[in-house]
């Protein structure tokens, strides 16, 4: 394990878990990867990394490069990043009025989370994207009178006209990328589905955010599409998640932004090295959430790519790769790959910075028990990859009327959530199913089952559980 670390951003490191034996013949090598980050100065709701180059604010106002950290004579620096709330008002909205107000409140909660010196927007999002607060393409910088104009301009919202989200996300690009910031994010409500524009366009403005800026990706009510929201978060490198009671959205809203505040530095890329003859098989993180990362990779030098991760804070992930490599004798040992953290802008202007770096290795014995040993952690989030994918394919077929085929499905999600003590995703199966066996995976589908429950256990599927060691 190696470490690096700077001042104003959090230290990261890198732990490798695999079995590095093979046996004769064998050319597959797999490893999960920790990545922590710690100590960046920041948990919750202190400052993120701080621009060096950027003068202390001491005036009011809107835009990017104005306003105060905390009013008139304010000598603290601004935190380095801009957040965008873009709130659903098409006219389902209305129906029941309770979501139009749940989500103003939410708003408005959420607003109230956000740092001085943070800049922020508010979208409205109908068939078109219209700027609530600030207004006139740019972004305030967050302080008690910002704030405090933001949470009036929000007692306008009214619901009406369809949904485009693609439109929405747009915006918030254009409004987040007129802010020289390190870290962008977006926050995103609706409650219905993308019905006025093409699943084309909503991919097209997707591809064109993603790597620009993260999004947290919410649905409330039942009456949402779980995989558009779900496809959200997973471009955007952000958490999707239902929020079936209005009444939930203000909580919901409130520690999205806290961990959005939480964020210390952007951007960060996992670059993977091969040597001559090796190839990545596939890259995904496994937790907190399954991601499939692997054709998101772009090529950043000679036998080497980097792999998107987002914004950190005090947190850590884990990374299942999977590495084939050339086939070697008994008693030959290779390195399979070396796994970097990079920042691929540095704040000071120099070239990608290295934040830590680990090895994975590869040894050919002909000890059977040594080769043939599955390592905890891979064993662990192998079964957890498999977890959410038997769960969507379950659901998927219980919708198309395979009762056999959905309740095969369902029962080994029930034996794998049980297996890997994942009571929360238990739970939920639990709700979907009557678990005769957990150990073998013996279920009957329940012959009613709510549409809350259908939709909360397929948005949560790819949720994990950490391995424990």
């Amino acid at each position: 394990m190696a470490t690096f670390s700077k001042s104003n951003v959090p230290q990261f490191s890198v732990e490798v878990y695999q079995n590095e034996c093979l046996p004769e013949g064998g050319r597959e090598v797999n490893a999960i990867v920790t990545v922590t980050a710690t100590g960046g100065g920041t948990t919750g709701g202190v400052a993120p990394l701080a621009r060096t180059d950027t003068p202390a604010r001491t005036d009011t106002g809107t835009g990017p490069g104005t306003g105060p950290g905390t009013g008139a004579g304010a000598t603290e620096r601004a935190p380095d990043a801009a957040v965008v709330i873009m709130v659903d008002c098409s006219g389902s909205m209305d129906y029941p009025p309770a979501k139009m107000r749940g989500a103003r409140d939410a708003t408005a909660a959420a607003i109230g989370t956000v740092r001085d010196g943070v800049a922020f927007a508010v979208v409205a999002g109908t068939h078109q994207a219209k700027e609530v607060y600030p207004g006139g393409g740019r972004l305030a910088v967050a302080s008690a009178a910002t704030r405090s104009q933001a949470k009036d301009a929000l007692r306008k919202l009214s619901a009406g006209g369809g949904t485009a989200i693609g439109t929405w996300l747009r915006l918030a690009d254009r409004l987040l990328g007129s802010a020289d910031v390190a870290i962008r994010h977006g926050i995103l409500l609706t409650d219905g589905r993308n019905e006025h524009e093409s699943p084309e366009d909503l991919r097209n403005a997707l591809d064109a955010c993603a790597g620009r800026f993260t999004c947290d990706a919410r649905g409330v009510g039942t009456d949402w599409e779980v995989k558009e929201v779900t496809g959200i978060a997973s471009a955007l490198l952000g958490s999707a998640d239902i929020v079936a009671d209005p009444a939930e959205l203000t909580a919901d809203f409130t520690r999205m932004m806290e961990s959005a505040m939480g964020k210390e530095v952007g951007d960060v890329s996992l670059r993977l090295w091969t040597p001559q003859g090796a190839e990545i098989v596939f890259v995904k993180q496994v937790a907190p959430t399954v991601e499939e990362l692997t054709g998101r990779r772009t090529d950043s030098g000679p036998r080497t790519g980097d792999y998107p991760t987002g914004s950190w804070g005090d947190e850590s992930r884990d990374y299942h790769l999977c590495v084939r490599v050339p086939d070697a004798g008994v008693g030959q040992e290779m390195l399979a790959a070396r796994v970097s953290l990079i920042l691929p802008d540095a704040a000071e202007g120099g070239g990608p910075r290295p934040l830590s770096q680990g090895l994975v290795r590869a040894v050919w014995t002909d000890d059977l028990a040594a080769s043939t040993s599955i390592n905890p952690q891979v064993a662990h989030y192998t079964g957890q990859a498999e977890l959410a994918r038997v769960i969507q394919q379950g659901l998927h077929l219980r919708k198309s009327g395979d009762i056999d085929g959905a309740t095969a499905k369902l029962g080994r999600a029930v034996q794998l959530a049980g297996a890997s003590g994942n009571e929360g995703t238990a739970k939920l199966l639990a709700k979907v199913v009557d678990v005769v066996d957990a150990t073998t995976g013996t279920v009957r589908l329940k012959a009613k089952v709510t549409e809350e429950a259908e939709m909360t256990l397929e948005t949560r599927s790819t949720k994990t559980v950490r391995v424990k060691k």
